[in-house]
């Protein structure tokens, strides 16, 4: 016979038939942040201005690092390159690009205070990881462990708690530029819980329970038509209906108005949103921040490697969701380990599935970044909106495995 049984305030399906199988439903929350969030706002400095030097010189070595607050933005860090670049006019365009352009916004392009303290790359560092190395011996830029993670729950392979929250964020920023959201500024936060069951390790979506948007607005609106906007131009036309039905809960500007925002209101910093780079909560992180590293910091290019292997397991049918990790030393090429969890998905053994990775990837970091083409300028474009599960990446480009 069938039963219905409630945990923690969620639906479970109990069957009884000799056994004890239980396949309880559970809440999962991802959050994503818009351009105009102060962090983010950083982390799109830095990677400009890393691309501003890769489009010169692609051996550039770069770690940049941004903060903001109160009409100033601090860059420092450490440059190796033969490129010339007027960082003023980098770091300037990049706050234009994002909609501050008036200081009663938060910032402004224009006139704000712009702060600059680059040095060298350690030659230490350098002679110890790439100076007169062959591109098979280029070691790893620091120690670290990195994770990818993938699922078959959407078609990005990416937790849907991921993709729809993104999707209310992107969707909020067309609206502003094109001037169907005249009211809108450049701050924003979004957040979607979704109701879930396991069935043989896989991850299975059943609804969306919770949405939460929070937009920074001009005081010339109303709050009630802002409310109405959002759930009539973003919500319904980004969330598939399947997902919503009559209990599921909205919260738009739940604090209420939100005028001032951007660096007016909150502190920025590179690197701070990196679960929201990367998978929402889901599967794991080492540490590691993206934003301003060239692809010797095996910080960024190694999780695009792990992404890269886990999204080419699952699309081969392999499993049905996993995290891979990867590790490495300062200085060394080869990882120190590589492990992929299946969460019980595959039919292969950890040791067959490590095996296939090892025979289908060369994960040196000079190979990553010949393999994945990462001298080239494209890291504005990843440093809003996440690292994972858009297309127009190379590592997004499953592998065809041999196995």
């Amino acid at each position: 016979m069938s039963q219905e049984i409630t945990t923690n305030g969620c639906k479970t399906n109990g069957h009884t038939n000799g056994h004890s199988a239980i396949s309880e439903t559970f809440l999962f929350s991802s959050e994503s942040v818009g351009e105009g969030h102060p962090d983010k706002m950083c982390d799109q400095i830095s990677d400009a201005v890393l691309d501003a030097y890769l489009r010169q010189d692609p051996e550039s070595k770069i770690a940049c690092e941004t903060a903001t607050k109160s009409g100033l933005i601090v860059v420092f860090g450490e440059i190796t390159s033969t490129a010339s670049v007027d960082l003023d006019s980098v770091i300037r365009e990049t706050v234009k690009k994002i909609g501050y352009d008036d200081h009663t916004k938060g910032i402004d392009y224009k006139n704000c205070e712009v702060l600059i303290k680059m040095d060298k790359q350690s030659h230490e560092i350098a002679s110890g990881v790439h100076v007169n190395k062959n591109i098979e011996d280029i070691g790893a830029g620091d120690q670290g462990l990195m994770f990818g993670y993938a699922t078959d729950e959407t078609d990005e392979c990416m937790p849907l708690t991921v993709v729809l929250s993104r999707k209310l964020n992107e969707k909020m920023a067309e609206l502003r530029r094109d001037g169907t959201f005249w009211w809108a500024r450049p701050d924003s936060k979004t957040q979607v819980t979704c109701e879930y069951h396991f069935k043989d390790g896989a991850a299975i979506p059943v609804r969306v329970h919770t949405i939460v948007v929070s937009i920074q607005h001009s005081d010339d609106v109303e709050l009630d038509f802002l409310r109405n906007e959002i759930m009539e131009k973003v919500i319904k036309v980004e969330i598939p209906e399947k997902y919503l039905d009559t209990k599921t809960v909205y919260h738009i500007n739940p604090c209420g108005k939100f005028v001032l925002g951007g660096p007016a209101c909150d502190a920025g910093l590179t690197g701070r949103k990196i679960i929201v780079d990367t998978y929402g909560g889901w599967g794991g992180h080492g540490g590691g921040a993206f934003s301003g590293k060239d692809p010797t910091k095996v910080d960024r290019s190694a999780a695009y490697a792990a992404r890269w292997v886990a999204k080419s397991l699952v699309v081969s049918e392999l499993c049905k969701r996993c995290l891979v990790q990867v590790s490495y030393a300062i200085g060394i090429a080869e990882p120190l380990s590589i492990t992929v969890f299946t969460y019980g998905t595959s039919q292969k053994s950890q040791k067959e599935l490590v095996n296939i990775i090892k025979n289908n990837f060369d994960l040196r970091p000079g190979i990553i970044i010949r393999d994945l083409d990462l001298k080239k300028p494209i890291y504005q474009s990843t440093s809003v909106y996440g690292h994972f599960g858009r297309v127009d990446f190379p590592w997004e480009v499953p592998k065809h495995l041999i196995f």
